[in-house]
């Protein structure tokens, strides 16, 4: 296992240098190191890696989340919240309700089916979304506008709204008598109680803090530890009682930046540190999800499946920037940033095929394609748009200086 993993991290920062030179994002190249050395094609890693896969990409995500949530501030969050929430929605509805209707057509499955399968595909990113506003957030770019911020927010919270659209439909499927209203309040419910429990656990982190005079390495592993114990707490609670533990991984970070912004810069240099680590980890593995040859299968009906819904996203995305003063490059930057797909369809998109669906094989395998479509395809385009039409900040709007040394 430690010679998988060293080989793995070798190999994922000679392709991310690589894409790099190309003026390509380094993840693209990590996630090609990991469908080449995935169990799909050269099966380079060893099972235990692969049955441990799941933790890995979970930590990897907790840390980009958690510098997310250090680098927003609640007075941007006032500011985009309204947008960010519309982002979440109707995007997501958009796409889902153009592959429902056009995936039976296309591919002869059930309109159930193809329900299923518009909220695996309807997911985007946070791996690739989060990592990428990260890096323009910590460059100070659109943070007059707080676009960055705003994308972050909304993509988080569009995986809470689809994934739990996508239990309720897996719970009717196994349950006819599921209770539907009750899956469906869950959303609002899962929201509340994961911001507000981060915002707890923030809380008492920099009472702790405060109190006791630890180092900043201290500080990062407890508050590394602690939205661990958040995300085991949530798939504990998923049956009786819902909390989004992404959200309140991040604001774990936001309570702590408004406590106290010192703490806050210390940490996030942390981890800021431990994500050269983590991003190969998270890339490599997403990437060792895909199989290539099952993707294959769904064929040209897959990918205009794909693209129906794309563009139908698109449009959700655009009407739901209409009237907030971004100019017309800036939606269309938001449009892009929004068309990832990775760590969500790796993660369910076997699903369907494992409880028993008919066209489970059909979902799984356009799953794996909307991957290896859009995961490239929008890095690359978050990437150069990000650079061409976010304008920097100077002097970073109050906000604290990234850069600043403290000492621990």
């Amino acid at each position: 296992m430690a010679i998988s993993l060293g080989l793995t991290i070798v190999f994922g920062m000679g392709a991310a240098f690589l894409f790099k030179k190309m003026n390509l994002p380094g993840m693209i190249g990590m996630l090609l190191v990991g469908v080449l050395f995935g169990p799909y094609m050269l099966n380079f890693f060893p099972a235990i890696v692969l049955n441990a896969s799941a933790d890995f990409r979970m930590v990897a995500l907790i840390v980009i989340l958690l510098r997310a949530g250090f680098e927003l501030k609640k007075g941007t969050l006032k500011q985009v919240g309204k947008t960010a929430v519309i982002m979440s929605i109707v995007p997501a509805v958009f796409e889902m309700a153009a592959i429902t209707m056009i995936a039976p057509l296309l591919l002869g499955i059930t309109y159930f089916e193809a329900a299923l399968l518009g909220t695996i595909l309807a997911a985007v990113s946070p791996a690739i979304v989060v990592t990428a506003m990260v890096e323009f957030m910590d460059q100070k770019k659109g943070e007059k506008k707080g676009i960055p911020a705003m994308v972050l927010s909304a993509s988080a919270l569009d995986v809470v709204f689809v994934l739990v659209l996508f239990t309720m439909l897996l719970g009717v499927h196994k349950d006819s008598t599921a209770n539907v209203f009750w899956m469906l309040a869950s959303m609002p419910v899962s929201v509340a109680s994961g911001i507000g429990l981060g915002l707890l656990t923030g809380l008492l982190l920099f009472k702790l803090f405060e109190k006791f005079e630890w180092q900043s390495p201290n500080r990062t592993l407890l508050v590394l530890c602690a939205s661990i114990f958040i995300i085991w707490l949530e798939k504990v609670c998923e049956a009786f009682f819902p909390i989004a533990g992404m959200l309140a991984v991040m604001a774990i970070g936001v309570t702590i930046v408004e406590k106290s912004e010192s703490i806050a810069v210390r940490i996030s240099q942390k981890l800021k540190k431990i994500w050269v680590f983590a991003q190969i980890i998270l890339f490599v593995m997403v990437g060792a999800q895909v199989n290539v040859e099952v993707a294959w299968k769904s064929g040209a009906a897959g990918v205009l499946v794909i693209f129906i819904g794309l563009v139908f996203r698109s449009a959700g995305t655009y009407l739901s920037l209409w009237r907030t003063g971004y100019t017309l490059k800036e939606k269309i930057f938001c449009i892009v940033s929004y068309l990832p797909k990775a760590t969500v369809q790796a993660a369910i998109g076997a699903m369907p095929l494992a409880v028993g669906i008919a066209s489970g094989d059909i979902i799984l395998a356009v799953a794996v394609l909307s991957i290896i479509i859009t995961a490239p395809i929008g890095a690359i385009g978050i990437t150069l748009l990000g650079d061409r039409v976010l304008e920097a900040n100077p002097d970073n709007d109050g906000n604290f200086t990234r850069d600043m040394k403290y000492p621990g």
